[in-house]
């Protein structure tokens, strides 16, 4: 069979023939096991289309009167009252058992947590929504069984861990890593003190995969997921998987052959599934995981958020755009997943090589000066430098020392109107949808940068809000509802409809979407200023020759000869 051959591929590559063979027969038994009847499979991958788009959020975001159980519930309600069917997919962060990270820390990969709710739930929110989890696959938590055992020199989890013998001479100076805490933290064990690889922090201790027996147990969890109507799977901290002494530990071959090992699954299984991989890294290093189409469908789009907000607080899309118009194809059947904000800061990273350092310098500035923080991480030569900003997006346009003024909401939809119009499908981080402001009393209750956009909202006060006319939180709902489902009208606006970036100078960012099979064409324009710009007819006469075109958004038609008249940060899709 092909699929057994191209699994047989990768776990040579990964181990040796003899393994290969043996994880090859244990891979089809939980196959098997799991009941896929993938003999009668006949159902083509998942094409995502205009109609799509991703509610990020963690379960239990809303709470409700004390309430301590089924938190699941109360995000479905308010999906069902107050978002009306404009996002058809949600991805619930880490729903699992957990000691730290918001979930990140993970105890127990294959039970729900039990305020949130049962698997029971995670299926009924299948039944009507696309549903996206994560495969924390990096590290574990120090409370985990796994762990436990490990310390007891029991099984499983004796030898899921990496350990290092610290008088030892080894070479670590090229491992790049995202944190500044110590990258070995010593523990007591049965045997002694033993010191184990920690990549992200003390509670999170990084798993061995050159123990076979690591693989299989991830196999396990993530065809258990499948087999729970979860359709997207998203590949947490992957890039870290495999680790070699004397090198970066970072995107190494046998991580991307693991990728393609669980692609192959993914699609024997589940071929309407989605693979994805979270990979917060420079754009070149982000994109080598689609490989050559066989590795993730989808990738993240890491530069855009910190590009957004430079080049709308600068009022300069110079290298947004340059950025844009460099922007690979991807491989077919793969596509982009754009965001601006989730459970994690606004990574910075992804802008080495895209903007000069002054810019970056005041990127990171702005957001202290906007109230948020900014994490760093150690580099080789043991300083520091700027890894991520800890801000909301929508305070990231605030202006500073100032509360909820009109230009911060032109600032920030016209953000959001950008992300939800480019090639890929949006992500929409909760607190982006309701407008939630910084939520320094997380970051004070529990030292954490990154609980200033991790705030737990009380339903009723949500609900207050969201019956307020004039409150940001119903207005930028409300923007989102109507520009989403206008989006699903357009086929121009398909994850496969193509796009053409323009450059019409630093003060509007512009690209054309492209629906060829039925000869639709929408032309996107924002005014990045925070002044009334006119454009020449001139610079749109390769569009069209008209005189009027329509707007989408304002479902109104506009003038563009002898100019087209854009007002500050605002956003047209004009179509011919």
């Amino acid at each position: 069979m092909v699929f057994e051959h191209k699994l047989l591929e990768h776990l040579e590559v990964i181990y040796d023939r003899e393994t290969a063979e043996t994880l090859l027969t244990r891979i089809k038994d939980l196959i098997e096991r799991y009941q896929f009847h993938v003999g009668n499979n006949q159902e083509e991958h998942y094409a995502w289309s205009e109609e799509d788009a991703i509610l990020i959020t963690y379960g239990d975001v809303i709470s409700q009167n004390g309430q301590n159980d089924h938190k699941i519930r109360l995000l479905v309600d308010f999906l069902t009252q107050y978002v009306h069917g404009a996002i058809n997919s949600v991805h619930i962060l880490p729903f699992f058992p957990s000691s730290s990270d918001h979930g990140f820390s993970v105890i127990d990969y294959r039970e729900v947590r039990d305020d949130l709710g049962e698997w029971s739930d995670v299926e009924r929110l299948a039944e009507n929504y696309l549903v996206m989890a994560d495969l924390v696959i990096n590290h574990t938590s120090r409370s985990s069984e796994w762990f436990k055992n490990y310390q007891l020199g029991k099984e499983p989890g004796k030898d899921y861990f990496i350990e290092l013998d610290p008088s030892a001479s080894v070479e670590l100076s090229k491992v790049i890593r995202p944190r500044s805490s110590p990258l070995f933290i010593s523990v007591e064990t049965g045997n002694g003190l033993r010191h184990v690889w920690t990549t992200f922090s003390d509670d999170q201790i990084d798993l061995d995969f050159s123990n076979p027996e690591v693989l299989i147990e991830f196999v396990d969890i993530f065809l258990l997921y499948l087999s729970k109507g979860i359709r997207l799977i998203r590949l947490d901290a992957i890039a870290y998987l495999w680790k070699e002494i004397g090198t970066t530990s970072i995107h190494l071959e046998k991580t991307h052959h693991v990728v393609k090992l669980f692609r192959d699954i993914i699609d024997y299984v589940r071929p309407h599934g989605t693979l994805i991989t979270e990979t917060n890294v420079p754009f070149e290093e982000n994109v080598s995981y689609f490989g050559q189409g066989d590795e993730a469908h989808m990738v993240y789009q890491f530069s855009l958020p910190p590009l957004l907000l430079h080049a709308i607080l600068t009022e300069n899309s110079q290298y947004l755009t340059g950025w844009a118009m460099n922007l690979p194809e991807p491989p077919e059947g793969c596509t982009y997943f754009n965001f601006t904000a989730s459970h994690d800061g606004i990574g910075v990273r992804p802008l080495e090589g895209l903007v000069p350092e002054d810019e970056f310098n005041y990127l990171v500035e702005s957001t202290k000066r906007r109230g948020g923080f900014v994490s760093y991480k150690t580099n080789a030569d043991k300083t520091q430098s700027p890894y991520e900003l800890n801000i909301t997006y929508f305070d990231a346009f605030a202006e500073p020392g100032q509360k909820e003024t009109d230009l911060q909401m032109k600032r920030y939809l016209c953000s959001q109107t950008i992300m939800i119009s480019l090639q890929g499908v949006p992500g929409i981080y909760f607190h982006s949808l309701v407008a939630t402001e910084n939520y320094i009393a997380g970051v004070l209750e529990n030292g954490e940068k990154r609980s200033i956009n991790r705030r737990q909202w009380d339903y009723k006060e949500l609900k207050e809000r969201l019956e307020d006319e004039a409150s940001p939180t119903r207005i930028v709902l409300d923007y989102f509802k109507n520009i989403l489902n206008i989006r699903k009208e357009h086929a121009a606006f398909s994850p496969e409809a193509r796009q053409k970036v323009l450059d019409l100078g630093h003060e509007i960012f512009a690209f054309i979407r492209i629906a060829a099979d039925i000869d639709e064409e929408i032309l996107v324009l924002s005014n990045m200023t925070n002044k009334e710009i006119e454009l020449p007819h001139a610079q749109l006469d390769s569009f069209t020759e008209e005189k009027e075109v329509r707007d989408l958004l304002s479902r109104a038609s506009r003038r563009i000869d002898p100019q087209l008249t854009l007002d500050p940060f605002e956003t047209v899709w004009l179509i011919r």
